[in-house]
């Protein structure tokens, strides 16, 4: 399954397969810190606003597509909350990977990432920052950076098949 985060409330870019689309759907509460995701209900946040599943969707998932505005290299607010939202997809502990300390799966699944970045004038700067952060959580996240890519505007992304 695809599992599409998007800022886009009237998101109807054309999706191949079976996919489920994350966008803005009422209010969204930020991450507390609790780790109650990790410790109290494992791989389910314990605010209940609508979102609390995404770290469990993510253990679903074979691609995790962003679509998002850009904000100076990376994603939008809602995009970045969602994500926050979800680190009940990683396990509390520790594994070394890479020569790096990163939090181990709590799934089985590994995840393809691709990032959708739209907006008028994204710099070079701001592609060079989106296409390091998508590998930090691909790191991060034990998974497979499949591309990063950029449009100048939300029209010219509704012509892409996801």
């Amino acid at each position: 399954m695809k599992l599409i985060i998007t800022d886009i409330e009237n998101f109807n870019i054309p999706v191949r397969g079976e996919h489920k689309v994350i966008k803005p759907n009422g209010s969204i509460r930020h991450c507390i810190g609790c780790f109650g995701c990790w410790v109290k209900t494992p791989g389910r946040c314990v605010l209940h606003d609508g979102y609390e599943e995404t770290g469990g969707d993510m253990g679903k998932c074979t691609e995790l597509i962003l679509v998002s505005r850009c904000c100076y290299g990376g994603v939008s607010p809602f995009v970045k909350m969602v994500q926050d939202r979800a680190i009940s997809y990683i396990h509390p502990d520790f594994v070394m990977r890479k020569g790096e300390m990163h939090h181990k799966r709590r799934y089985k699944n590994v995840i393809t990432l691709s990032l959708h970045l739209y907006g008028e004038n994204i710099t070079d700067i701001e592609k060079e920052t989106a296409r390091e952060l998508l590998k930090a959580n691909a790191d991060n996240y034990d998974s497979l950076v499949k591309g990063v890519y950029f449009y100048k505007s939300l029209e010219e992304l509704e012509d892409v098949v996801l």
